[in-house]
């Protein structure tokens, strides 16, 4: 059979992936922290964006202020006016392109020349005032340069210096640093040996044990039985003191003795200096209960970026007069632009949509609590706002809600479903475990219950759970097994 190329047409069905498309499912999964970096970053690159401020109507009611403020700075010295009392900034530090801070039409002075010290509402500002507490690691440094002389060694230093996490611990070992270093383990043992002189006392320490070491050497609070006791920790975590004083040959008095004082040490030395400040969970929308007795959810426009597409400025730079190459590039950047701004809206309008489908399913929760949180997973949700489970999936990564509960994540809500005794409807996993833990929480040193009585409770109230389950539910809850606990009941009591 002879072969020879030829032409053949072909018709298929494919979904293609676009760099817009792929976009929008990136923003929706965005929290509203990188969501935020990710504008600025549009904003930066792109000349057609602005920054929306929600008040770009007003610019009559600025001009207006600007020209009050004009005339305040014509005062007399002598006259204790407003101007003179609150700012130092010149009168001509606002401009035309900013806008009212709020609803009343007071003037924004967070641009002012005044250094930053007053916040948008007028009021002192304490953390833009405070000095900045030093880092572990600066403290370390400082030390560093006091105590090392060494080039070399002072190089090491540094290097075991960053690799200290902020409890204060060494999160690399000295082998490891000797091969990235080039020198031998016995010269970077010996510079972590000074390093672990430095305060706070306990830092650089590679685990727990040796962290508590260098706290008791400096006491001059060791001894073999101390050692002994340090050896066997998890057994002072189980609460196992008998056989604990048999293993430090010590009589229970002199180990409680011994107990108390490394209980005055600090396991984590590193977190009596400043760190890198957390950032605080800013939730993407809220709840509140209505005058009807129903929920209303909202979203929390302090979390919604606001971009503007500056089309005046796009049909000033392709006038008449403009070339191939810009108008291909603005072009491009007023497309891109465009489609920023509606992702974003469908962003938003997606996890409104999503959030009010939860707390629509969840309704009892708002109502009387989390023991009568319902089972809910995505295709539920997914079903009912007609959209995809890997849309819905993407929209509670990351997201947070404003209750009157407190702050939960999207991803809360979603629990699987524990049978019922009685045939009825599915009980929430989460309800399950609030029940294991509020049952625990009612022991006594007497009343200490296993995982089967927490079975038997459990089935009592309707719920058919087995014992495995409970002992996961328990461990993820954190609560140790009924051995532990009644160890701890025993010596609390003693």
């Amino acid at each position: 059979m002879a072969m020879a190329p030829k032409l053949q047409q072909k018709q298929t069905q494919s979904l293609v992936m676009t760099p817009q498309l792929q976009q929008a499912i990136k923003l929706l999964q965005l929290s509203n922290i990188e969501l935020a970096a990710f504008v600025e970053e549009q904003l930066e690159s792109n000349p057609l964006l602005e920054r929306g401020t929600g008040d770009e109507n007003r610019r009559e009611e600025v001009a207006a202020a600007k020209e009050a403020l004009e005339e305040y700075s014509e005062l007399s010295m002598d006259a204790p006016t407003l101007a003179e009392k609150s700012l130092d900034a010149p009168a001509d530090v606002i401009h035309e392109q900013s806008s009212a801070a709020d609803v009343g039409g007071s003037v924004d002075w967070s641009k002012s020349g005044s250094g930053g010290s007053f916040s948008n509402s007028g009021e002192y500002n304490i953390i833009e005032n405070t000095e900045a507490e030093k880092t572990l690691h600066e403290h370390l440094h400082d030390q560093l340069v006091v105590d090392i002389k060494d080039p070399t060694e002072r190089l090491i230093g540094t290097y075991l210096i960053e690799h200290v996490d902020d409890n204060g611990y060494l999160r690399i070992s000295v082998e490891e640093s000797a091969e990235r270093l080039g020198v031998s383990e016995n010269r970077v043992h010996s510079v972590l040996t000074q390093v672990q002189c430095f305060e706070p006392t306990g830092v650089a320490a590679r685990d727990l044990r040796e962290c508590l070491i260098l706290q008791l050497r400096e006491k001059n609070a060791l001894d073999d039985h101390m050692f002994a006791l340090l050896d066997n920790l998890q057994l002072l975590a189980k609460h196992d003191l008998s056989k604990l004083a048999k293993i430090c040959d010590l009589s229970k008095d002199a180990l409680m003795e011994r107990i108390a004082a490394l209980k005055a040490l600090s396991p984590k030395p590193g977190l009596a200096y400043g760190g890198s400040m957390a950032a605080a969970i800013e939730p993407d929308v809220a709840v509140r209960e209505t005058a009807q007795g129903g929920w209303a959810v909202e979203l929390n426009a302090d979390t919604l970026p606001r971009v503007l597409v500056n089309n005046r400025y796009f049909a000033e730079v392709c006038g008449p007069n403009a070339d191939d190459d810009t108008r291909t590039f603005m072009t491009e950047c007023q497309q891109n632009a465009s489609w920023l701004v509606k992702s974003l809206d469908q962003r938003a309008r997606t996890i409104l949509k999503v959030a009010t489908e939860i707390v629509k399913q969840q309704d009892m929760f708002f109502a009387y609590g989390v023991d009568h949180m319902r089972p809910l997973n995505l295709k539920t949700v997914a079903d009912a706002i007609e959209m995809h489970e890997s849309t819905v999936s993407r929209v509670t990564s990351n997201k947070f809600m404003n209750t009157p509960r407190g702050i939960f994540e999207f991803k809360y809500f979603f629990t699987a479903g524990i049978s019922s005794l009685d045939g009825g409807e599915d009980i929430s996993a989460e309800a399950v475990r609030h029940k294991i833990k509020i049952l625990i929480s009612e022991e006594t040193e007497n009343t200490v219950k296993s995982d089967d009585k927490l079975v038997q409770m459990l089935r009592a109230q309707g719920i058919d759970i087995a014992r495995r389950t409970v002992a996961k539910y328990r461990e993820s809850l954190g609560i140790p097994s009924s051995v532990e606990r009644r160890r701890i009941l025993k010596h609390n009591s003693a």
